[in-house]
């Protein structure tokens, strides 16, 4: 009986997935449960499993082919045995569709090309074999191409800014300054000298800058800055921190730092929000994404429900999903729904820095390290100088729809709610 495999979805919001590499070819005998084939999406590359022990009879998809959701990819013959699977010749791997008219794209241009209202097959690319690369569709997305294929239909408009926010009265669009030639700059081509190594981008890392480019393309970054007294979570934590070692949970600052986080955000829902056409969305579920450094490159799991957890439980959350990222056990699921995002760059002598977004967040906030300094507080009504720990913090935000009241009150919140270490542990 020939079962067929078809493409899953991996994670809720992902659509296709790029056929990495298969594992087996036809007459290969598989087990239920190996490893079938390596899929590849915009947000993590994801081992499949085989749904089913048998013999491969087909591939239905090539390496480097893109399948959406639910398509055929490969059939297995349940009730064939290794000796019977035999073929004359291997089945030749078919496309999983019919032609298209699209050229040759990857999952983050036809993401750029999705929220942006593209026409990918009208976007004239600069790549091999006339791929439309990540630069030809975020030069489509601000207007600076308009070639089009002569086999293609004419190219759509390019998208136009959103309207004003309807809070401000509508003002007449203001004349448009024409965009610079793609050749009015250019950087010289690179020359390799004895010594240099060149260092290939791996599909995370291309991931990565894909997606910081399109972040800073889309969103007016802004930023905002404070600093926060964290003596009394540190005392707190002192206090606490080897009764819940005991039970294996590592009651990190960061913890505090997401409970105080959620709670800011569920009093600030702006800064829980996203940014669609011609609107924008408050989102009532609160999911913190964590940044997570790893062998393979930066990942942002994401803890849910945030705000429903004790710092005890964001602590064991933050854990979890952390080594599932460093282990590479990560899921896409794992992955998606993030709301807003902190990024913990760690304790080696960061004093502060900025982060870019990470979309379709409209604000990060990155933390800074640590450190004992002296400060002034009030006793019995006198001030005077103390040593406490302090850290710096810095909220980048969208001022599509973020304004600095918004940011500042919420960073303000936050630095309150840490400052005063009253916490459920």
């Amino acid at each position: 009986m020939a079962v067929p495999v078809v493409m899953p979805q991996l994670g809720e919001s992902v659509v296709e997935g790029t056929i990495t590499r298969w594992h087996v070819k036809p007459g290969d005998t598989i087990a239920k449960d190996q490893i079938l084939v390596t899929v590849s999406t915009d947000k993590a590359d994801t081992d499949v499993p085989s749904p089913v022990g048998g013999v491969v009879t087909k591939l239905l998809a090539a390496e480097q082919a893109v399948v959406p959701v639910n398509v055929p990819i490969a059939e297995i013959d349940t009730a064939a045995s290794a000796s019977a699977a035999k073929p004359a010749a291997a089945p030749a791997v078919t496309p999983a569709a019919a032609p298209s008219r699209e050229p040759p794209t990857t999952p983050v241009v036809r993401k750029i090309a999705r929220e942006n209202d593209l026409d990918v097959s009208a976007i004239k690319g600069s790549g091999e074999n006339g791929r439309v690369t990540r630069d030809d569709a975020l030069a489509a997305a601000a207007g600076k191409v308009v070639a089009t294929p002569a086999a293609a239909a004419p190219s759509r408009p390019a998208t136009p800014p959103p309207p004003p926010s309807v809070e401000q009265p509508r003002q007449p669009a203001p004349a448009q300054v024409p965009a610079a030639p793609r050749g009015g700059f250019s950087v010289k081509p690179y020359v390799q000298a004895p010594g240099d190594e060149i260092v290939p981008f791996n599909r995370r890392r291309r991931i990565i800058a894909d997606h910081m480019v399109y972040s800073k393309h889309v969103s007016p970054h802004v930023y905002t800055f404070a600093e926060i007294d964290m003596h009394k979570v540190s005392r707190l934590r002192e206090s606490r921190k080897d009764a819940l070692k005991a039970e294996g949970v590592s009651l990190t600052f960061l913890s505090f730092i997401a409970a105080a986080t959620a709670k800011a955000l569920r009093e600030n829902p702006v800064l829980n929000a996203r940014v669609l056409d011609d609107s924008y969305v408050k989102i009532k579920q609160i999911n913190l994404g964590v940044a997570v450094e790893t062998s393979g490159g930066l990942l942002v799991p994401v803890v849910r429900d945030a705000d429903e957890l004790t710092v005890k439980g964001l602590a064991k959350g933050i854990d979890t999903v952390a080594r599932k990222a460093r282990d590479g056990k990560i899921e896409a699921d794992d992955l998606a729904g993030s709301t807003f995002t902190i990024s913990n760059p760690g304790t080696k002598g960061n004093f502060v820095g900025a982060a870019v977004i990470s979309q379709p967040n409209v604000a990060i906030l990155r933390t800074g390290e640590i450190v004992k300094r002296p400060v002034v507080v009030e006793v019995d009504g006198v001030d005077t100088i103390a040593i406490h720990p302090v850290m710096f913090v810095a909220l980048s935000y969208d001022h599509r729809i973020v304004d600095g009241v918004a940011a500042n009150n919420f960073l303000y919140r936050i630095t309150e709610i840490l400052e005063a270490g009253q916490f459920e542990v």
